[in-house]
């Protein structure tokens, strides 16, 4: 048999097993939507000075979710973004605390906001990269639209509100 055709022939066997793992994982996956509510903590900027209006700044978030099945967690979250006229950039990690200690420790790589006259709206996909107690071993991801209210003199940041969903699988007992 030629070379040319057993490279074929390898590469559908891989293919084909990487769909179907992909899919019998993705099968057994949950999502479970939730409502968050946040806000700054504190933020630090830092003006470029090449432009006007841009800025590199430094945050640490707080947040209520409350989940669909009546749960509830608290997010401690933190990040660095940059500001360019009407739109920011950032990237976050943030830890979900549960009532009964368990944790969720989130990453969003990409993350982009534009303002409006009414404050702004986001949204991204982010990935859940450890969990603790009883979401040891989670894999997952998370998708969010967040708007946010017009920022008022007394405050560090922006607080808002939005939507979300976790998707996720954990490992059998």
């Amino acid at each position: 048999m030629g070379t040319r055709k057993m490279m074929w022939i390898l590469f559908v066997l891989i293919a084909t097993s990487a769909w179907f793992f992909g899919s019998a994982i993705e099968a057994g996956a949950e999502t479970l939507n939730y409502k968050v509510y946040t806000w700054v903590i504190k933020q630090e900027n830092t003006p470029i000075g090449d432009v006007e209006e841009h800025n590199v700044f430094s945050f640490v978030r707080g947040a209520f979710v409350v989940f669909e099945n009546g749960e509830v967690a608290t997010s401690y979250g933190m990040g660095i973004g940059e500001v360019a006229k009407s739109s920011f950039s950032f990237i976050q990690y943030k830890t979900w605390t549960f009532s009964d200690g368990s944790t969720m420790i989130i990453k969003t790589s990409q993350g982009a906001v534009e303002a409006t006259a009414l404050g702004g709206a986001g949204g991204w996909k982010s990935e859940i990269i450890k969990g603790t107690g009883r979401f040891e071993g989670i894999k997952g991801t998370e998708s969010i639209r967040i708007k946010y209210l017009p920022l008022e003199k007394w405050e560090a940041g922006v607080k808002g509100y939005g939507d979300g969903s976790i998707t996720y699988t954990l490992p059998s007992k």
